[in-house]
């Protein structure tokens, strides 16, 4: 799931960083930008579709289901935009955390917990994962599921499979989607999701949906759809179950190196006991040595200096959801930051411009005192700040360039 579902949403740092930090909005999934697709003319795609039939059908999609799922469905050229322009974002992993940690995050994900208390006890009973760790992926994928996505998803997924840049992956995610349709779960209208099918308050991809997806509230429906979550929070615990979770493990646990360390012993694949770590002069924040939750790695994203983490199986069971690092610090800090625990204590080195977090977070304050929207003082430079640098530069005759300097954030103290 790891590779083709982050082939599907590019990933959640694209996703969650598209629509968050520096006045960009909030949240994986749909944004505005999703919202009013849709279906246009396309002689090329009906022609698609008509040849596809046969093939849903020699996969076991009946005609009638075939018939009901297309009835609305058509060509969405918004689509196809958007696969082809995909930003590639490179945010450091101190912006990713300022977003996926956010305040804002924190709070709404631990009145998710208190407000789901029982049902989420209840999927811990069954599958043995900490309710704190399925709200966190669930706050990461769609910011509590405020942010499920509202692009057809039959539409959606035809509509790549035609266009042919990963027709194959996309035709086996819309016979997945049908035959989704076909065993009762929802009904087109209802299945929506982001514009590369990812669907739900979990954004599963329609194959790993059919493997994963369960019916926690025993109505005959696999519903991840809905505005209650219970069956998509059970269908995220489900999928971290079988892929190996083990309850009480940690995912990672934030250390100080010792001075001298050698580098070269980090990464995920170099892992000693807990034991062997803490004779070399690995200690958690406290200055104890870590305990003993298995086999385990050092890794340090932001290099000598920034933020160091022991990390244990737990890690790589998240890897399985969405294998990009910083994703997976992500939910394992957030889900920390849910059960009570601290920020980030270790120091995140300064930006390619010299500016640590706290220059551009005074940068944002002082442009919106100036009248010039942020759109957030989070530290994280997003189009929104940068179109305010740009508008201060321009009122004060200087080239507008829309870059975060500390020469900018001089002239403006």
């Amino acid at each position: 799931m790891q590779v083709t579902r982050r082939a599907v949403t590019a990933g959640l740092s694209a996703l969650l960083l598209a629509g968050c930090g520096g006045g960009m909005g909030g949240g994986a999934g749909a944004g505005p930008a999703q919202q009013g697709m849709r279906p246009v003319p396309d002689a090329g795609y009906d022609a698609w579709v008509a040849a596809f039939r046969p093939r849903a059908e020699a996969r076991g999609i009946s005609p009638a289901t075939l018939d009901t799922a297309f009835r609305s469905a058509g060509f969405l050229p918004d689509v196809i935009d958007r696969d082809r322009n995909q930003t590639e974002f490179t945010r450091s992993l101190e912006d990713y955390l300022a977003i996926a940690a956010s305040e804002e995050r924190v709070s709404k994900g631990r009145a998710a917990l208190r407000a789901y208390g029982p049902v989420l006890s209840g999927i811990e009973a069954r599958y043995g994962v900490e309710p704190n760790v399925v709200v966190a992926v669930w706050g990461l994928e769609s910011f509590y599921g405020e942010r499920r996505g509202d692009v057809p998803v039959i539409s959606a997924l035809s509509t790549l499979a035609y266009d042919g840049r990963r027709g194959e992956f996309f035709e086996q995610q819309l016979v997945a989607a049908l035959k989704i349709l076909q065993n009762g779960d929802t009904v087109p209208a209802n299945m929506t999701g982001s514009w590369a099918g990812a669907m739900g308050h979990t954004q599963f991809i329609p194959t790993s949906y059919l493997a994963y997806a369960v019916d926690f509230t025993g109505d005959g429906r696999r519903d991840i759809w809905s505005d209650d979550p219970t069956d998509a929070l059970a269908s995220t615990a489900a999928y971290l179950s079988r892929s190996g979770w083990t309850r009480g493990q940690p995912w990672g646990v934030e250390v100080r190196l010792p001075a001298g360390f050698d580098m070269g012993q980090t990464g995920r694949g170099r892992t000693r006991s807990p034991a062997d770590w803490a004779e070399r002069g690995v200690r958690d924040m406290s200055g104890r040595a870590v305990p003993n939750h298995g086999p385990a790695a050092i890794i340090a994203p932001s290099g000598a200096g920034g933020p160091a983490f022991m990390i244990f199986g737990n890690f790589g069971v998240i890897a399985r959801y969405n294998n990009a690092e910083s994703y997976v610090i992500g939910v394992g800090h957030l889900s920390d930051r849910l059960a009570g625990g601290p920020p980030i204590q270790g120091t995140f080195p300064p930006d390619a411009q010299g500016m640590t977090i706290a220059d551009r977070q005074d940068l944002q304050r002082r442009l919106t005192a100036a009248g010039f929207d942020t759109g957030g003082t989070d530290g994280v430079i997003g189009p929104k700040t940068r179109a305010a640098i740009s508008a201060w530069q321009q009122r004060n005759g200087i080239t507008a360039t829309g870059e975060p300097t500390l020469a900018l954030l001089e002239a403006l103290r």
